[in-house]
């Protein structure tokens, strides 16, 4: 199979995409989270995007365990980090492996807007209340406080002006 791609070939190629799409791909990282121990070939610590190609070129497949990889699948689920894997056993061309990286270097991308898009609508709803709601506090902390005082100030009052009128009925 002459348009096989190498595993060497195929990160090369893999740093290229995603540098491209402006990730700061770092190459042979390790990987230590969530359980989980090993290099992975290509990775942006700060965006949380890598990829990963199992070969035998490497002994990836003794790195990477099956408990292991349903880690990684559970937080790429959650939206923790996003891993393109890649295993040697099916052969792969260039041009499929492109096609392959494009495809989901387009839904990181389009997870990545979703997610920053949702907080900032819920953002500003939620600095629009906010405002209204201190001032509200703020409102009903002082009524409480005016009407605290004037009931504090009425009973003294009334009961000092029954007592003088007691003493002077008296007289």
């Amino acid at each position: 199979m002459p348009d096989t791609i190498s595993e060497t070939e195929a990160c090369d190629l893999l740093t290229r995409l995603f540098r491209a799409r402006g990730y700061a791909i770092a190459r042979n990282v390790q990987f230590r989270e969530y359980g989980v121990e090993f290099h992975i070939d290509g990775w942006d610590a700060k965006a949380r995007v890598g990829f990963e190609f199992l070969s035998s070129e490497d002994d990836d497949h003794d790195d990477l365990t099956l408990t292991e990889y349903n880690a990684l699948t559970t937080a790429q689920r959650r939206g923790d980090l996003s891993l393109f894997v890649i295993d040697e056993v099916e052969p792969v061309s260039k041009a499929a492996l492109a096609a392959e990286a494009n495809e989901f270097l387009d839904e990181v991308a389009a997870a990545t807007q979703a997610r920053l898009a949702g907080p900032r609508r819920t953002g500003l709803k939620k600095a629009a209340k906010k405002p209204v709601k201190k001032a509200a506090k703020k409102t009903a902390r002082t009524t409480a406080k005016k009407v605290a005082k004037k009931a504090a100030k009425k009973p003294v009052k009334t009961l000092a002006r029954k007592r003088a009128k007691k003493r002077s009925a008296k007289r």
